[in-house]
């Protein structure tokens, strides 16, 4: 996710290929693999959402999750656990990219913290 992004879906399943082939026939997305990250990009397009397709793992499970923008993981971690949220999944970094966190809100849904 970059800048001119202000959310970002996250789609992580536990059969990424059979994922990306569902999501690409349902919506007509055009997906760019990321091998390294075992990660589809969706190619931008008019009506189509930045995000993209991944696999799940122990700290990834699977489902979707809405990464929103915000200038400090950190501080938005304390801000949101303060709110009554719960750290999902520890702030880790993305080389050369962001830094990203997932949080559980107060119902228990996924929420993704992304900061450039």
């Amino acid at each position: 996710m970059n800048e001119k992004h202000a959310a970002w879906v996250d789609i992580t399943a536990t059969d990424a290929p059979a994922s990306r082939a569902f999501y690409a026939e349902l919506f007509g997305w055009r997906l760019r693999t990321v091998e390294s990250l075992d990660y589809a990009l969706v190619e931008p397009g008019p009506g189509t959402l930045p995000g993209g397709i991944g696999s799940a793992d122990e700290a990834h499970p699977p489902g979707v999750t809405t990464y929103f923008s915000v200038p400090d993981v950190d501080l938005t971690l304390i801000r949101a656990t303060a709110l009554g949220a719960k750290v999902a999944t520890a702030p880790w970094s993305v080389p050369g990219l962001g830094r990203m966190a997932v949080i559980l809100d107060p119902d228990g849904n996924r929420v993704g913290l992304w900061q450039d």
